[in-house]
């Protein structure tokens, strides 16, 4: 139905559901003097556990799904455009691919190496029996193993929020239903979260089991929430989306991460294109009306390429600033959320993460091919990654 598919085409939904769910968000407002303090060593110091400033890696997300409709379908030759534009305009040096189809997967993984790129690759499948997804995660890993031993940079993360995409673990059978049996508070936690740290550690011996380099996973930004056992990888992976109004915030809020004494890296970040939208955090995509034909925004947004640029930027200076291992920005593209400058209302890539809007060669055609221009949030991370140490 219309709304699991705008639900399924926006995957920082994972993320965001944590969020609003659990109060993963802290309070905004001024910083305390014990922050200002935190911030102050961390700028001195580096902040992380590599003891440096400056990101080792800076990327973006690329997310492969098959498209919804016929022009917004998966295409190799589009994703070679992209992969060298990421290198060469973005000044990434890594690229997050994830999705749910092992083919398309495998191909983007070897193209993004081949170009010179770090790897991490994430399969992220959903409303699919945990054999298959066990299957799709050493499927992946023994290609990103064989893409390590042929001298590729890669890292490899077992999956996306379990507790959402696997079913078992939430009740419900499909993606929608388990949100909504969370948002019903009919949810028995203990049991979800003995059901959640028993999946995830049966994927990550999946993962060591094809898999020798660097393995991660990315989850969500509420430890209460999705308490995981990072002893189980090498890279603690998570999907961040809070807002506060002073930098030292986000740091005495990462630091947390950092008590296991591993790389910390930041698999998702990222905001809308809308005035407003940081401080909604994850949950800024919840803009669309999805029951109506076509789809339109609720209520008066309005357009603010501005403000993502800026929020993004802010947050990749923080991470700097504490020498992270990795920053994933989210995302490259939302191909299903285009751009309308001619109609507000029904101008969706107000309610998406993308870095880069999407016009329709025919915007009242469903099945119009398209193309992809910059945001103002892709030219100002282009330039800070262009300039990280």
């Amino acid at each position: 139905m219309e709304n699991t598919k705008g639900i399924s085409r926006a995957r920082f939904l994972a993320g965001a559901a944590a969020v609003g769910l659990a109060g993963a968000v802290l309070p905004t407002g001024q910083a305390t003097a014990s922050e200002a303090s935190e911030a102050s060593e961390a700028s001195e110091a580096g902040g992380g556990a590599s003891g440096h400033r400056g990101l080792k890696h800076r990327g973006v997300v690329y997310t492969l799904g098959e498209g919804e409709t016929p022009g917004t379908a998966w295409s190799a030759a589009r994703m070679r455009r992209d992969v060298r534009v990421i290198r060469d305009q973005l000044h990434a040096d890594t690229l997050d691919v994830t999705g749910d189809d092992v083919e398309r997967l495998t191909t983007t993984a070897a193209e993004a190496a081949e170009r010179g790129l770090h790897v991490w690759l994430q399969p992220t499948l959903g409303d699919i029996p945990e054999r298959d997804v066990l299957e799709s995660i050493a499927e992946c890993g023994r290609f990103a193993e064989r893409l390590r031993r042929q001298g590729a940079s890669v890292d490899f993360s077992v999956g996306c929020e379990f507790w959402l995409f696997v079913p078992g673990i939430v009740p419900g059978e499909t993606v929608l239903e388990r949100v909504e049996n969370l948002q019903k508070g009919t949810v028995d936690m203990p049991k979800m979260q003995r059901r959640l740290a028993r999946f995830t550690a049966k994927a990550a011996k999946v993962g060591r089991s094809v898999f020798h380099g660097r393995l991660s996973y990315a989850a969500a930004q509420d430890e209460e929430f999705e308490p995981v056992d990072w002893n189980l990888f090498d890279v603690v992976g998570i999907d961040y989306y809070s807002y506060h109004r002073e930098p030292s915030a986000y740091i005495r809020e990462l630091k947390r991460y950092q008590r296991w004494g591993k790389p910390l890296a930041i698999t998702e970040f990222g905001t809308c294109t809308y005035a407003g939208a940081p401080e909604a955090g994850g949950m800024g995509w919840d803009v669309v009306d999805h029951t109506k034909t076509p789809e339109e925004i609720k209520g008066d947004l309005v357009r603010s390429e501005h403000t993502q640029a800026a929020y993004m930027t802010d947050l990749l200076k923080v991470f700097e600033s504490m020498g992270l291992y990795a920053a994933m920005a989210f995302e490259f593209v939302t191909p299903d959320a285009p751009h309308r400058p001619d109609n507000p209302r029904y101008d969706i890539d107000m309610a998406s993460y993308a870095i880069t809007k999407p016009i329709k060669d025919d915007p009242n055609d469903p099945n119009s091919n398209w193309h992809w221009e910059p945001k103002e949030a892709f030219r100002s991370l282009a330039r800070q990654y262009a300039n990280c140490p």
